[in-house]
């Protein structure tokens, strides 16, 4: 029965797998468009669910140094038997961490007991403190260390990002910013679109802080394609090239959030869903950052 079970689980993972879309960044490397983020996951749940976002065919994790639970991620990355080379991990280096960026990565990587990561983030730009120009510059020579693959920002403005462009030349490999259909932040997704940055999006359905499930655009486009709102609008991600890492702690919603691909909005559902950013910033959930230091 055992065997059984794992052979039902290899089949998931087969299925899963050949479905996500992986995307080049401009490091030379690519990163699946999907995968699973544990942003307030409980460090003491945090293996479990990795431990089931890999069953289910999740290949990249999204952590943090903040988040406490780089180890749970490490421990079910190491039971998890899967090879490395088909896992894509990343995690961020805190603010108060941006004057020590290399000792910062080492302890991350002590904690995820891996020998590399494949994303390395600025977590915030933090501008009162002045430091993220120097913590990029800080990333851009570990580039090219065994440490890590690729290097990028979160949470940047199209400020932060042309200084760092004027200061240094290097752009990021991805600005991870909160974006979800009441917030769609157009004016640094154009200007990374522009510049070869891809955009990463986090809290991709408004972190639960208002009625997105129940709007016609979601709703409508749930019910023509049967599928859950959730799903309509992961996918309305997918089909704008941003990448997610919708988080639960649920099995059967991690299940649910990769069957993206067995079906397409149309022109008009996209375009209703877009039509759910009011325009004037007021759909923001999270903090300004500007004001994260």
């Amino acid at each position: 029965m055992a065997g059984h079970h794992a052979d039902h689980r290899a089949d998931v993972k087969a299925e899963h797998l050949s479905d996500v879309p992986r995307i080049a960044l401009n490091s030379g490397y690519d990163i699946p468009q999907l995968g699973y983020g544990v942003f307030k996951v409980p460090p003491a749940e945090t293996e479990k669910v990795v431990t089931e976002a890999l069953e289910l065919g999740y290949r990249h994790i999204d952590t943090a140094a903040i988040y406490g639970n780089e180890e749970g991620v490490g421990r079910a990355i190491a039971a998890s038997g899967i090879p490395r080379h088909e896992l894509f991990v990343t995690t961020n280096v805190w603010n108060d961490r941006q004057t020590d960026v290399a000792a910062a990565l080492e302890e991350s990587l002590t904690k995820l007991g891996l020998e590399f990561v494949d994303l390395y983030l600025i977590h915030w730009p933090a501008p009162a403190n002045d430091q993220f120009v120097n913590a990029w510059k800080q990333l851009i020579a570990l580039g090219d260390t065994a440490s890590l693959r690729s290097i990028g920002v979160s949470n940047f403005l199209v400020e932060h990002l042309e200084r760092l462009e004027s200061e240094t030349g290097t752009l990021p490999a991805v600005n991870q910013i909160e974006l979800h259909p009441a917030y769609q932040q157009r004016d640094i997704v154009d200007w990374c679109t522009a510049k070869g940055v891809h955009i990463e999006a986090w809290g991709p359905l408004g972190q639960g802080k208002y009625d997105l499930f129940g709007t016609p655009a979601v709703h409508d486009a749930a019910a023509a394609h049967r599928k859950t709102p959730a799903q309509a609008v992961l996918r309305w991600h997918i089909q704008k090239g941003n990448i997610v890492f919708p988080k639960s702690v649920n099995r059967d919603r991690l299940k649910e959030n990769l069957e993206l691909f067995d079906f397409t909005l149309s022109d008009a559902e996209m375009a209703a869903i877009d039509a759910l950013d009011p325009g004037d910033g007021s759909g923001r959930v999270s903090a300004h950052p500007s004001e994260v230091n």
